[in-house]
């Protein structure tokens, strides 16, 4: 049976409802789409698309073929393009809530979930962080990990969205090795790689020079290394940042563990920005999301690129298939 994936919309104002109305028109038949969003905006966006999905309303059964889920039908005023309001804060949240439900409750195989404005949700839910973090506090995980997956390149991290003054306090030996073996589990699981090789970056230049610039190596990234080595795990570094991505886009390692944000993003948004896929390991259920953000600047013009999240449903149909289905209801 086909794979059902269920994808809520995003920020009404951004590009989510354009970049899935895109992306789904280019993959008719090849699975499923249950899209929680609102009805005037993903309806808009896919008549541009020249794409055609029935509407039900949140609670009614979903259709074995896909459906656009009405979870809001936000004024015309509060859904122009690249014009964020403060009901869009709620308004994505719900989407993000009710397209969640559906892969918990069996509905659904896989979410995948389009740009948020965390400012925004941040409106209706304080503590929100990002979907990655909202995810394992939903899920109970006990560690998730943020993974950015081109074909080139793959990133997990081991801090998420985190001031940069807050970084050097966050990164802990538990933390790096939580990280590494977490990975390692869904690399070889949901990847199939038999014998992963994971490449742990340095905090500082030089991956410290030796103390000079710093002792984070010795304390924290290398003792968990080694604990890593022990439990079976193919792992090495610290690294230099500076080289370590181009090692591992020449194949010499399956994945490099950054860890903070940017030190990541960067390196893998150079290389397939309009391609990589955003992650999420450790979860009990399948997610994964285009690797941009709301793009509010280009919102009216209908020319955002669909590439990522393209890539983010052929993902998750791979890793669906994978692991044993949802019972169907």
């Amino acid at each position: 049976m086909r794979v059902r994936i269920s994808i809520s919309m995003g920020d009404p104002s951004g590009v989510g409802g354009e970049v899935t109305a895109k992306a789904l028109a280019a993959h008719r038949g090849e699975f499923v789409p249950y899209v929680f969003g609102d009805e005037g905006v993903f309806t808009a966006a896919a008549r541009r698309a020249r794409l055609s999905l029935p509407a039900v309303n949140l609670g009614e059964p979903l259709p074995p073929g896909g459906a656009l889920v009405r979870v809001t039908r936000l004024p015309r005023r509060a859904t122009a393009p690249g014009r964020p309001v403060r009901a869009g804060g709620p308004a994505q949240l719900a989407y993000l809530q009710a397209a969640y439900a559906a892969v918990a409750s069996g509905q659904a195989d896989a979410l995948c979930t389009a740009p948020v404005s965390k400012a925004q949700v941040q409106i209706a839910d304080r503590r929100f962080v990002g979907h990655t973090e909202w995810l394992e506090a939903a899920t109970g995980a006990k560690r998730s990990v943020m993974m950015l997956a081109g074909e080139r390149l793959r990133v997990a991290l081991v801090t998420n969205h985190l001031q940069l003054s807050r970084v050097p306090r966050a990164v802990t030996a538990s933390g790096v090795l939580g990280t590494l073996t977490t990975t390692h589990t869904a690399l070889l699981n949901d990847f199939g790689i038999a014998r992963p090789r994971l490449a742990v970056c340095a905090l500082n230049p030089h991956a410290g020079e030796g103390g000079a610039f710093g002792d984070e190596e010795r304390r924290l990234v290398i003792p968990a290394i080694n604990r890593a080595r022990r439990l079976g795990i193919v792992a090495s570094g610290p690294h230099p940042a500076d080289s370590v991505f181009f090692r591992a886009v020449e194949g010499e390692f399956d994945c490099v563990l950054a860890l903070y944000h940017d030190q990541g993003l960067i390196p893998v948004k150079l290389l397939a920005f309009d391609e990589a896929v955003n992650l999420t390991l450790g979860l009990p259920i399948i997610r994964t999301s285009p690797d941009h953000g709301t793009a509010f600047d280009i919102a009216p013009r209908n020319r955002a690129n669909p590439g990522s999240m393209k890539a983010a449903l052929r993902l998750a149909i791979k890793l669906s298939r994978k692991r044993t289905p949802a019972p169907r209801r």
